[in-house]
Order: C-alpha cells, then sequence, then structure tokens
C-alpha cells in the first residue's frame, strides 16, 4: 500500500525504533549476554524492529507494520518458546519491548484503516 493521507505514524515508528534498538542493546545493559538464545533473539528481532520502523518513516507501507507485529508478538511469547524465562533480566526486556513494538505496530495499522476521531 503507497503511503496514504490518512498514515498517522511517524511518531509511533520513532517509538518503535527506539523500542527495537532497546531490544537490541538490553544483553548488554541487563546483563545476560551469556544466555545465547535471549541475547541473538533481542540482538535480531531488535534490529529488525528500528530498521523495519525506519523504512516506514521513509516510504510507509502496511506490510511493515504487520511483520513488526509479529516481531512483537513473537518477543513476548520467545522467553518461553527458547527457555530462557528463568533469566529475569532477558524475559522481561523481551516482554516489554513485545508489548510495546506489537501495540504500536497495531496501532499504525488501526489508524491507517481508520480516521481518528478528531479527523472525523
Amino acid at each position: 500500500m503507497a503511503k496514504s493521507q490518512s498514515y498517522n505514524g511517524p511518531a509511533l515508528d520513532i517509538i518503535n525504533v527506539i523500542a527495537g534498538l532497546g531490544l537490541l542493546l538490553s544483553p548488554w545493559y541487563l546483563g545476560y549476554t551469556g544466555e545465547s538464545y535471549a541475547t541473538w533473539n533481542a540482538w535480531v528481532v531488535g534490529a529488525v524492529v528500528a530498521l523495519i520502523a525506519l523504512g516506514a518513516l521513509v516510504a510507509f507501507s502496511e506490510y511493515e507494520e504487520w511483520v513488526n507485529l509479529i516481531l512483537g508478538l513473537w518477543s513476548i511469547v520467545a522467553p518461553w518458546a527458547l527457555g530462557f524465562s528463568t533469566v529475569t533480566g532477558a524475559m522481561w526486556a523481551h516482554v516489554t519491548g513485545g508489548v510495546v513494538i506489537a501495540v504500536l505496530a497495531a496501532s499504525n495499522v488501526w489508524f491507517n484503516h481508520n480516521r481518528p476521531l478528531s479527523a472525523a
């Protein structure tokens, strides 16, 4: 989908870039670099989310938001799916980051399809 006039997401995409970078850097600032699954998942998901959100700032396509929504939901379940739920810092970084990423991506999809009440 090409950039539409109803797209209101630049601020949400900027926050998603920050959330992606936060997840990407979390193994270092929360000290779980010794947990390989948690660290690699944070690096990959965080980098992809940040890059996709940056891409959405340049040229919005709805698929970018759907991909970030899926990555956000994956980030929420990853601690249990990959077996690092007992690593408290890693688990909370993934769950918190995933919730933020998923909510922002879902909001962008919503606002792209539904005009805000103030614009009605």
